[in-house]
């Protein structure tokens, strides 16, 4: 399958960056949210981020401007009848999932593929309410997309090949290098990362160390570049304690029960970066 036009169901931190990987890669893109102002703030979001690139000299500013000028948006999901795939990227909800991917179906070409970017949730599932379920496909990107490399490429029990190496092309063309997932909660890298976030939490909830004890311990004793407090912060500790749920619904697993100071914290309000406030302040 040719694709030259990516359609993008969400203005939100994962979609306004797909958008500016899509359109910085030469396709045009089509991005789709509820409300102007959702939009508005999803494409001043991704200009603020290639203004950094070109101030970086890591972009010019000749390839920022087309890449602006080949994004589109509308609050009509119509106008994703021109898409060649649409990529849903909405807040870790199954049942938002399901109404958005249903809506994209109905809007969508019937050759086009749909893609859902979520980090924890069922595939299988997903397409499983969709009369062709065997163009649904997992398209996982990583946070922040622009800077991150991968992209995981799920695979659901319906999914078709001709899906998978599509999906795995246009990964590519992205400049992303893709990795085939079967399905299952978490996929690979959640499946590892979000218990260790979680476990994290409880060493701080237990009084073990401070919360920069923590991340410089994980960052100077495991090499790792930001440490696991920051980093759910970064993700967003409503997102971590989502994908925690999900693991505990779907393995029945007592080892994925989330750390209550992290539903408290998400209780509060205090969902990480994106709020001012989570382990840390951004003030």
């Amino acid at each position: 399958m040719n694709i030259q036009t990516v359609g993008i169901v969400g203005a939100g931190t994962m979609g306004n960056g797909i958008a500016q990987v899509a359109a910085v890669a030469g396709f045009d893109v089509v991005m789709i949210d509820v409300t102007d102002a959702a939009l508005a703030k999803g494409v001043a979001t991704l200009t603020a981020s290639l203004e950094r690139l070109v101030a970086k000299d890591k972009l010019d500013a000749a390839t920022r401007d087309a890449a602006i000028a080949r994004i589109e948006t509308s609050t009509d999901y119509a106008r994703l009848s021109k898409a060649d795939i649409v990529i849903e990227a909405a807040t870790e909800n199954v049942e938002l999932k399901h109404r958005i991917l249903g809506q994209i179906e109905a809007a969508a070409r019937a050759d086009a593929i749909i893609a859902s970017n979520t980090s924890s949730i069922s595939i299988t599932a997903l397409a499983a309410t969709l009369a062709h379920s065997e163009r649904l496909i997992g398209m996982h990107f990583f946070n922040p997309v622009p800077l991150l490399q991968l992209v995981e490429v799920i695979r659901g029990v319906q999914t078709s090949d001709e899906t998978v190496a599509a999906v795995r092309e246009l990964t590519e063309k992205l400049d992303k290098s893709p990795i085939g997932v079967r399905n299952s909660p978490g996929f690979v890298v959640n499946r590892v990362l979000v218990p260790m976030i979680n476990e994290a939490f409880f060493v701080l909830y237990e009084g073990v160390a401070t919360a920069e004890e923590i991340d410089t311990g994980m960052k100077l004793g495991a090499n790792h570049p930001i440490g696991p407090l920051a980093l759910a912060d970064l993700i967003g500790l409503d997102v971590c304690l989502s994908v925690m749920d999900v693991f505990l619904k779907d393995f029945g697993d007592s080892k994925y029960r989330a750390c209550p100071l992290l539903r408290e914290l998400v209780a509060a309000g205090h969902l990480g970066r994106k709020t001012k406030r989570g382990v840390y302040r951004y003030d």
